[in-house]
Parts: structure tokens; C-alpha cells; sequence
């Protein structure tokens, strides 16, 4: 089977997550990208959307987590990014997810701390 990919880039959001007190009660942007791994090929013959996965909806679910339950970990953050987008779009066979702090305080010089994280439907 072919490995098609989907991907959302550069979502940007404002949410609370994080292992400080300071990242609690300010909250701070954090940056996600999801490839979704499926077969394209009906959706790419028929011009159909209902055989493809609505992007709209993926960002919206990457949103509701995101924005919802805090996590005190970008690890945390991602895998329920990833099980979400698994058990809510039946076509996706895998799910790659980056979720990045653009803004992180580690005592030094530092562009970003990032997660990635791959899960695959039969995982």
C-alpha cells in the first residue's frame, strides 16, 4: 500500500501545559504538526472528500486537546494528540505528531524544544 501523507503544519496555540507553576498560570504558545498516514489514492481519482479526512476536523480535534486537560509534559501532550487523531479518523494507518515549545526557558540559548511522536493503529 502506498504511503500517502497529510500534513498540518505550524498549528499554533496558546495553552497552559507544562512541569512549572509559571507555565500553569500564564500558559505560553506551543506549535504542532501532524502527518497522517493513509491511502490517497480514492481521494486523489475521485475528488471526493468523504473519501479523505476533512482537514478542518483534524486541526479542530488538535485544537479541543491542545486547549483542553493540562499536561505537565510535551510527551503527554502528543500522545494524546496522536491516540485522539487514531481512534477519530478510521482511514488514518498512522499518525506522526510534533508538538514544540517556540519559547522555553532552559538557562540557556535554545530556538525551541520539540516532541515527535509516531503511532501506528495496530500499536
Amino acid at each position: 500500500m502506498p504511503r500517502d501523507l497529510i500534513r498540518l503544519v505550524n498549528m499554533d496555540f496558546y495553552a497552559y501545559h507544562g512541569a512549572t507553576l509559571e507555565e500553569a498560570t500564564l500558559g505560553q504558545r506551543f506549535q504542532v504538526d501532524v502527518a497522517l498516514e493513509m491511502d490517497l489514492e480514492e481521494a486523489g481519482r475521485s475528488d471526493d472528500l468523504a473519501r479523505t479526512v476533512d482537514y478542518r476536523e483534524v486541526h479542530r480535534t488538535v485544537a479541543q486537546i491542545v486547549q483542553g486537560e493540562r499536561c505537565s509534559l510535551l510527551e503527554a501532550l502528543a500522545w494524546r494528540i496522536a491516540t485522539c487523531l487514531l481512534e477519530r479518523f478510521p482511514r488514518v494507518e498512522a499518525v506522526q505528531v510534533r508538538v514544540r515549545k517556540p519559547s522555553v526557558s532552559l538557562g540557556g540559548l535554545v530556538g525551541y524544544a520539540e516532541v515527535e511522536m509516531t503511532r501506528r493503529r495496530e500499536e
